[in-house]
């Protein structure tokens, strides 16, 4: 009961929370005046002008205002914050001066290429420190010194308590995807992060939906916060082509995807399951009819899900990727422009994020959803949420790829 009351106060939360008036929409890179360097890496990372959230957050961060922006995934909100960080470090101080912290050790690594990325020009160090790994190494690296610490939140609190992780040069912590943090069950860690760190640091909070915790947070600990809210229609579903294919029974599901291999691989294809078994399971079946594919979950050892996901960027071995929601939120693979829900999403909020993963910010790309009798509704659900249309695949879907 006392959950439905929550609900219900997060949903009139959500209606009052509008973009800050005093938020300035700017057009383009140079407009920011950002360090000369930044700049080149930021148009040799291919970026020609500003996605929606940028052209309004990135303002704010770089005059260290506290910032709650909310959008979703592929919105082009890792390079929000990054180039605010970047801006804002002094390279000369080999000292850590910005935290970031995400929920998932795959987006803690990709956060950290993304910023070493666009700091290509700048000499910037950028460390990922997230569980899994050797605690040696982290210790090694940190003593060596870094500019921005990008990690989870376990990890970084340990490296702080073990007075590796030096924090009294930090002047600014970024939340990324704080809603899947909280509901993990990180917020202890992150009160206790927070405690270590010096008075008066920047908070940017980034979230693709603000729950009653995270708006909690927000209140805690930030100063007369800067708002921005990037709307759900303004997202990335446009340019990407959504169909459905009907399969009556859950046994059809496999046939039909042997029948669309080979469209597959003419790109790069992530799959979709709604569990590791289903994952595990889908992967053997695929593998005994001779196609090649990978796989991963998080059951599997960090070690491991590294390797797969190289390879997978690379495409050199494998181009077709089985996987949970783990992989659903904020991993960009360049070449991926199928995505594939063998199983339909249980929570309507993470379809935009598996799809969103074809068709990053501009792009092109094809969904296809695998639709059982009974997923009718739920698949008329996710078109009234997002205001979209999803049509019956075409035969001729190898040429809108």
């Amino acid at each position: 009961m006392a959950e439905r009351g929550s609900r219900h106060n997060s949903e009139e939360d959500k209606m009052v929370f509008e973009t800050s008036p005093s938020v300035k929409v700017i057009h383009s890179f140079e407009e920011l005046e950002l360090n000369e360097d930044l700049l080149r890496g930021i148009y040799a990372y291919n970026y020609e002008k500003p996605s929606a959230i940028q052209q309004r957050a990135i303002k704010p961060i770089i005059q260290g205002r506290d910032i709650i922006a909310q959008a979703q995934s592929g919105t082009g909100k890792t390079a929000t914050f990054s180039i605010g960080v970047l801006q804002r470090i002094d390279t000369s101080l080999r000292e850590p001066q910005a935290l970031v912290l995400s929920p998932t050790r795959e987006l803690a690594t990709q956060i950290q290429s993304v910023m070493l990325a666009l700091g290509d020009y700048m000499n910037v160090q950028v460390h990922a420190c997230i569980g899994g790994s050797s605690v040696g190494e982290d210790i090694k690296k940190l003593d060596y010194g870094q500019h921005v610490v990008s990690g989870t939140p376990g990890r970084v609190f340990d490296m702080i308590r073990r007075r590796n992780l030096r924090t009294r040069h930090i002047k600014m912590l970024v939340l990324d995807e704080a809603d899947e943090m909280l509901s993990r069950g990180f917020k202890e860690q992150i009160y206790d992060i927070y405690r270590f760190l010096p008075a008066g640091v920047q908070l940017v909070i980034v979230s693709a939906t603000l729950p009653q915790e995270v708006l909690e947070l927000t209140t805690q600990f930030t100063t007369d916060p800067v708002r921005v809210l990037v709307k759900r229609d303004e997202l990335t579903l446009e340019g990407i082509k959504q169909f459905f294919v009907a399969v009556e029974k859950e046994e059809w599901k496999f046939d039909t995807l042997c029948d669309l291999y080979d469209t597959l691989t003419i790109t790069q294809a992530v799959i979709f399951c709604n569990t590791k078994v289903k994952v595990d399971w889908l992967t053997e079946k695929m593998r005994e009819s001779n196609f090649t594919v990978s796989s991963m979950h998080s059951d599997m050892p960090q070690k491991e899900r590294e390797a797969i996901m190289q390879e997978f960027r690379q495409g050199a071995s494998s181009r077709v990727l089985i996987t949970t929601d783990i992989w659903a939120r904020g991993i960009d693979v360049q070449q991926v422009s199928l995505v594939i829900n063998y199983d339909l999403p249980i929570n309507r909020e993470n379809y935009i994020h598996r799809i969103g993963r074809s068709g990053r910010y501009g792009r092109k790309g094809v969904a296809i959803n695998f639709v059982k009798n009974e997923d009718v509704k739920i698949l008329r659900d996710i078109e009234q949420y997002y205001s979209t249309q999803i049509d019956e695949m075409p035969m001729n879907v190898s040429d809108l790829i």
